[in-house]
């Protein structure tokens, strides 16, 4: 019995020790099981990198071959009547009559505002009347003077007093005259600053008008584009309006301007029936040089890392080609692009998953088109 219990006592007294050895060993296995597995995974990312490096993007391309078009200059500009008068009395009056309102069209001519006359009807009628008694008081001195009955003296007063009554009878006739403004030229009365029984003196502003027979579109050229553009050359320009109208070209002008180094350019478009209104924006268009381009859909065009529009294409080594956008001629058929190869294989799938440099897989439209067509086949035999 003694002898049991002595072991017992010993076995208590190491139970300390085994436990610590047990729980240091169970430690140590787990942590060098933790570097093994992270020693594996480790391994797998280099593993898979290595086959992401060596494999190729795929991208959708097609080989085209240029056009010859029409190179267009493009640029916004805004539409302005071609001329613009601010009307103002030429006398002193009361204002009498409005005999147009404001946006009415006018044909040259027409009275826009009249002034009160006044006695100037009889101012007009008395220097007609004095013009008359002067002509023949010359002429009946003219003919004493072939008798010797009056001098030459006296013959030339006769002629001054009758040029001065003209003098006062064309005086009287423009003052008259004066009383009524008239339209200057075929347009529209923008603008009217009096009403009846306003008083005016001579140089006061009344009235605004504006030739919209004829529509004049401006904008400003590039140094660049500035140079193919020469009075007289047909144009077009695209309005707001979502209407087209074609003109000439009036105005280059020989000098940039300082602040913007641009060229200043004037199209001329005829208006007559006046459905143009001017004052609203309108895209420019200017035929400029024959250029060879490739034809695109919009949705093609991409971005550099800089920003810049361009397209990619693939070269003959079969790497991804960045090439900045030359728009030579936009329509609704797409986008026409100068400045690329005479034949040219463009990305037309992928092209944003791809950077500049990249060798890639160049698939042809051709290809997958055709594909497409047997897989349909198949499904319909199905």
């Amino acid at each position: 019995m003694d002898k049991i219990t002595m072991q017992f006592d010993n076995v208590m007294r190491y139970k300390s020790w085994i436990i610590s050895a047990g729980i240091v060993f169970l430690v140590t296995v787990w942590l060098l099981s933790g570097q093994i597995g992270a020693s594996d995974e480790d391994e797998q990312p280099s593993t898979a990198n290595q086959t992401a490096a060596g494999a190729r993007s795929a991208v959708r391309v097609r080989t085209q071959s240029a056009e010859e078009v029409m190179r267009t200059i493009t640029v916004n500009g805004k539409t302005a009547p071609a001329r613009v008068v601010h009307l103002a009395a030429e006398t002193d009056g009361r204002i009498e009559y409005i005999g147009a309102q404001r946006g009415a069209s006018l044909e040259r001519g027409s009275v826009i505002i009249r002034l009160d006359e006044r006695d100037r009807s009889a101012r007009l009628a008395q220097a007609e009347a004095t013009v008359k008694q002067r002509e023949v008081e010359y002429a009946g001195r003219l003919k004493l003077k072939s008798g010797s009955y009056v001098s030459e003296a006296q013959l030339q007063e006769a002629i001054a007093m009758l040029e001065a009554a003209k003098t006062e009878l064309k005086r009287a006739e423009l003052d008259l005259a004066y009383m009524t403004i008239r339209a200057p030229f075929a347009g529209a009365l923008q603008a009217r600053s009096v009403e009846v029984g306003d008083f005016v003196k001579r140089g006061d502003p009344v009235a605004t008008y504006v030739d919209n027979r004829t529509i004049i579109v401006s904008a400003n050229l590039s140094e660049f584009d500035a140079r193919f553009v020469n009075v007289g050359d047909m144009a077009e320009a695209a309005l707001a309006t979502g209407e087209s109208v074609r003109g000439r070209i009036r105005y280059v002008a020989p000098v940039a301007d300082d602040a913007t180094r641009t060229f200043a350019v004037e199209l001329e478009v005829d208006n007559a029936a006046g459905q143009l209104r001017a004052g609203g924006t309108a895209e420019l268009r200017i035929p400029a040089e024959l250029v060879s381009a490739h034809r695109i859909s919009p949705s093609l065009l991409t971005l550099d890392d800089a920003g810049n529009v361009g397209i990619k294409i693939v070269d003959d080594g079969g790497k991804v080609e960045f090439v900045l956008a030359d728009i030579a001629l936009s329509s609704s058929d797409g986008v026409w692009l100068a400045g690329l190869p005479e034949t040219t294989t463009i990305i037309t799938v992928g092209q944003g998953y791809v950077a500049n440099g990249t060798v890639v897989d160049a698939i042809p439209e051709s290809e997958v088109k055709r594909a497409v067509a047997i897989k349909a086949d198949d499904e319909a035999g199905d």
